[in-house]
């Protein structure tokens, strides 16, 4: 057994602090992480920001290899940067038992988990079993067996009163949220319309890029990041995200019954080709792995990185779409299009180069209506007392909702939100009722989604 040990720039008063015997009640009740197995990158955006409450030693389990050292280096990077650096010492075990470890040592509180989707329910049960709370980035199955496997580690979380919670950071982008807000104005939005399949009630399109900048430098994928058996196609990846939003908008704090409450209707996916050079270029590595030579033909891979999956929702039409590119067109990057229609207006975020690849919200009239600008200015003023320094401006036949940059915080600062959100279900003892409830319906729509879609050629 081998086991290794890394420290980065911890200052001695805090390392005096967390070896002291007879600590103050303080630091005994501070939420100690363990990170078990990093594969991704969100493991380490976790910690990109120092959390009051959090202790600053995190032990890590996990084998040795290339996405732990990758991990352990953005670690180092925000333990060094200029602004603001973090202070984590990472103490890191890689014997060959690291899970077993991990269980028979329990040392610590909340366990995060962002890696390899293949065994990831799996070390969700371990885990729950061991009685440590679970902070999960997405998706937590990415199939029907992960699926019912999940429900067996809510229902045990629930009995051991372990906390078991998925990383959803689109609820922190400050355009979802504002669409939130204004759905559920009836003077501005009216009522949610039912949709039919070719006019939904809810359209979202969420479009990623493989090769893309993370913390200011390239992002290093690992191979099986490509494999849907070990990552997942987009249909239970990107698309947790689109499901989880579009629940948290239409019924906010109202428990979804995946049973009674959604109607699958229709379900389509498709492949990304990668050359072996774009390959290359993301994951570092000169050939395709065994894994993926099913998948590739005449030096091109074909990546199940694209889906669709349509479906009713306490009688709401919903379509939700996610899809993979190499890499964003010069200056762009990730694009995202939502659209709730209502009966006075659609809320509509809209993300591509006329908005600079920036999200924007938007909010179109149905119809024609003198008193609907003064309606909806003074429906922003009554916002912008929660969300200081919106405006609403007129742009042709629609209204744009100009949101000042302080409330743009971005996607790797919503990771801390999440954080923070986290340990007030760990102060109240539970993940809402509703949470649990929505989380196990939105696994159901991602994975019967994708058991049940049928591969086309686009």
């Amino acid at each position: 057994m081998k086991q290794y040990r890394y420290s980065y720039l911890l200052g001695a008063s805090l390392l005096m602090a967390a070896c002291q015997p007879g600590q103050p009640k303080e630091a005994q009740d501070m939420v100690h992480l363990i990170t078990l197995a990093p594969g991704h990158f969100h493991a380490a955006l976790v910690q990109k920001t120092a959390t009051p409450g959090i202790d600053s030693i995190v032990h890590v389990y996990a084998p040795q290899g290339p996405e732990l050292e990758a991990h352990l280096n953005l670690i180092k990077q925000y333990n060094e940067r200029p602004t603001d650096p973090t202070h984590w010492k990472e103490e890191v075990y890689t014997g060959a038992d690291w899970l077993e470890k991990l269980k028979s040592e329990r040392k610590g509180s909340v366990v995060v988990l962002a890696g390899n989707n293949h065994d990831k329910t799996r070390y969700i049960d371990a885990a729950v079993q061991a009685g440590m709370h679970v902070l999960a980035d997405k998706p937590m199955a990415i199939t029907e067996a992960d699926f019912t496997s999940l429900r067996k580690s809510f229902a045990d979380a629930g009995a051991a009163k372990v906390l078991l919670y998925d990383i959803m950071t689109e609820r922190s982008e400050i355009t979802n949220i504002l669409q939130k807000e204004l759905l559920r104005d009836a003077t501005v939005f009216g009522e949610m319309q039912p949709g039919t399949p070719e006019k939904p009630a809810i359209e979202i399109e969420s479009i990623h890029h493989f090769y893309k900048m993370v913390s200011g430098k390239p992002l290093r994928r690992p191979t099986w990041f490509f494999d849907p058996s070990q990552q997942g196609d987009a249909l239970v990846d990107v698309n947790t995200h689109l499901v989880d939003l579009t629940h948290w908008m239409l019924f906010d704090t109202t428990a979804l019954d995946y049973t009674k409450d959604i109607q699958l209707n229709k379900a389509v996916k498709w492949k990304t080709p990668l050359t072996l050079a774009q390959f290359s270029t993301i994951t570092g590595a000169e050939t395709f792995p065994d894994f993926l030579q099913a998948y590739v033909k005449d030096s091109v891979a074909g990546i199940a990185a694209n889906g669709t999956v349509d479906y009713t929702v306490k009688g709401f039409h919903v379509r939700l779409s996610a899809l993979w590119n190499f890499e964003a067109p010069a200056g762009g990057g990730d694009t995202h299009f939502a659209i709730a229609r209502g009966s006075r207006s659609n809320i509509v975020i809209r993300q591509g180069a006329e908005e600079s690849w920036k999200p924007e919200l938007f909010v179109e009239p149905i119809a024609a209506d003198t008193a609907f600008a003064a309606t909806l200015e003074a429906a922003v003023k009554r916002l912008a007392t929660k969300y200081p320094g919106i405006s609403v401006e007129a742009r042709g036949k629609q209204f744009h909702i100009a949101i000042p940059q302080e409330l743009k915080t971005g996607h790797e600062a919503h990771f801390a939100e999440v954080l923070q959100r986290y340990l007030g279900f760990l102060k109240a003892g539970a993940v809402p009722a509703w949470e649990v409830k929505n989380m196990i319906a939105k696994y159901y729509v991602t994975t019967a989604g994708q058991a049940m879609a049928k591969e086309i050629t686009k």
